[in-house]
């Protein structure tokens, strides 16, 4: 099994242009270092909005795909990651949008054929929790719309007000008002279990990530030399 990987923090804004151009170079593992600096953010994004880890997956798949083709449009305004996950807020929307037309789940059958099953979870380590999170996640899922992007950006994630509101296109004060909403809402759920253990819930661990960057390595058609399994 893979074992848990702590993203790391996104670049400064004073490396993200060095990155850009490392990637429009097509230097070998450029991507990828673009990648894992904002895999965790953009899925946690992502999940927000679609409430389901495989749709999540797949819109940031997407997300990387039509960034990588639009990188050289990126001017720097904002930081690599807002952009990034402005993207990724457009992407799921726009899988939010085929759902409610298709009256479903709106599966593309390549992402699909993408994804693997994850490793098991270490029984012992997660037996006691598994109910929590549970409770947890489905607390999160049932919140407003208008809520649960927010949430994930500013209380798992930890963005600041002005980086949510720039990255979902929304004022601060709207950012703000549904942060506290979406508190109060949880709070009688779940109530303060949620500080110390939410991150772990909403976690981007080792095998996902790796998954997830091989498969936009694929679909670009791009070099992607996969670290095998420890032995």
């Amino acid at each position: 099994m893979t074992d848990a990987v702590t993203a790391p923090p996104p670049l400064p804004a004073a490396r993200d242009s060095e990155l850009v151009a490392h990637v429009l170079h097509g230097e070998s593992g450029a991507l990828e270092r673009m990648m894992r600096a904002n895999n965790r953010r953009l899925f946690r994004t992502a999940r927000g909005i679609l409430r389901d880890d495989a749709d999540a997956e797949d819109a940031v798949q997407d997300a990387y795909v039509s960034a990588y083709r639009a990188l050289a449009d990126f001017k720097g305004e904002s930081s690599l990651s807002t952009w990034l996950t402005r993207i990724v807020v457009n992407k799921s929307l726009e899988r939010l949008r085929s759902r409610s037309r298709s009256g479903g789940l709106a599966e593309d059958s390549a992402a699909y054929d993408e994804r693997q099953t994850a490793p098991a979870e270490t029984p012992e380590a997660m037996a006691m929790r598994r109910e929590l999170r549970r409770v947890i996640e489905s607390s999160i899922d049932r919140l407003p719309d208008g809520c649960r992007a927010v949430f994930m950006l500013r209380a798992v994630e930890e963005l600041s007000v002005t980086e949510t509101a720039a990255s979902l296109g929304m004022s601060e004060g709207a950012v703000k008002t549904a942060l506290f909403r979406a508190r109060h809402l949880l709070r009688d759920t779940i109530g303060r279990e949620i500080g110390p253990t939410i991150d772990e819930f909403f976690s981007f661990d080792g095998a996902r990530c790796d998954r997830l960057v091989a498969a936009v390595h694929r679909r670009l058609e791009l070099a992607f030399e996969q670290a095998p399994p420890p032995g």
